[in-house]
């Protein structure tokens, strides 16, 4: 059966990342909405993209979109009663580490990170990308790819999305969410390590579902047919 899919990418490169993504599933029959990241901490923006998400089957997210996915299925849950599939890509529900959710960046990297935005954020999103590739051996390849699809970001909407890597912790969301969900991790990311994986299953939510997938943080970008595979191959499993 054919889905409405509402794609969110990930934070400091737009939408375009996730253009081979959206084609390869609209290939396979499902209609794919894409859109970039926002700022959940507006109410008024978390409001109308909640709203917005009504009108789809299945919300996927990668990195920062899979948190913001996370939390639009919790809103829709808790506001219109509706289960949306959700489906989370290299995404940690919990991106900076606290006593409760160890297996995340350290504070005081992510303090270092975001200053170093705030010094000099060409620099910094170029440092960024390579990461989002770091970890296989083809890492200087995919940045390349990676820099070719690229977009130039306003610095207002990074900033927000820094403030929600930050102080976003979906953990709870995942361990109560009555409706189905898929979380796929890579195995050489850099940016979200594999154990992350161990921890979302260990949440034994009713309808959760954990893969761990080779590739880097940006296995999203650079496996978008494989990938597309496996999200058909689940959601086929689950009508």
């Amino acid at each position: 059966m054919n889905q409405r899919i509402l794609l969110i990418t990930g934070w400091g490169g737009g939408t375009k990342l996730l253009t081979p993504l959206q084609s390869a599933l609209q290939q396979k029959g499902h209609y794919v909405e894409l859109i970039n990241i926002f700022n959940v901490f507006d109410e008024a923006v978390l409001q109308y993209q909640t709203d917005h998400a009504t009108d789809f089957d299945v919300i996927i997210g990668w990195s920062l979109g899979g948190q913001l996915a996370t939390l639009l299925v919790d809103q829709v849950s808790k506001q219109y009663h509706q289960h949306k599939v959700l489906i989370t890509l290299a995404s940690n529900p919990c991106f900076v580490a606290n006593e409760q959710w160890q297996t995340a960046m350290s504070p005081s990297t992510f303090q270092n990170f975001k200053q170093a935005f705030e010094t000099d954020a060409i620099t910094t999103l170029k440092k960024f990308g390579f990461m989002v590739c770091q970890g296989t051996t083809t890492t200087k390849q995919d940045f390349l790819i990676l820099q070719s699809l690229i977009q130039a970001q306003n610095l207002d909407r990074l900033k927000h999305g820094l403030v929600c890597l930050e102080k976003l912790n979906n953990v709870s969301i995942l361990k109560n969410y009555l409706g189905h969900q898929y979380h796929l991790l890579g195995k050489q990311d850099y940016l979200v390590g594999y154990k992350v994986s161990e921890n979302i299953q260990k949440l034994a939510a009713k309808f959760l579902k954990v893969e761990l997938v080779s590739g880097s943080h940006g296995f999203p970008v650079f496996q978008s047919d494989s990938l597309t595979d496996k999200i058909c191959q689940y959601l086929e499993k689950i009508e």
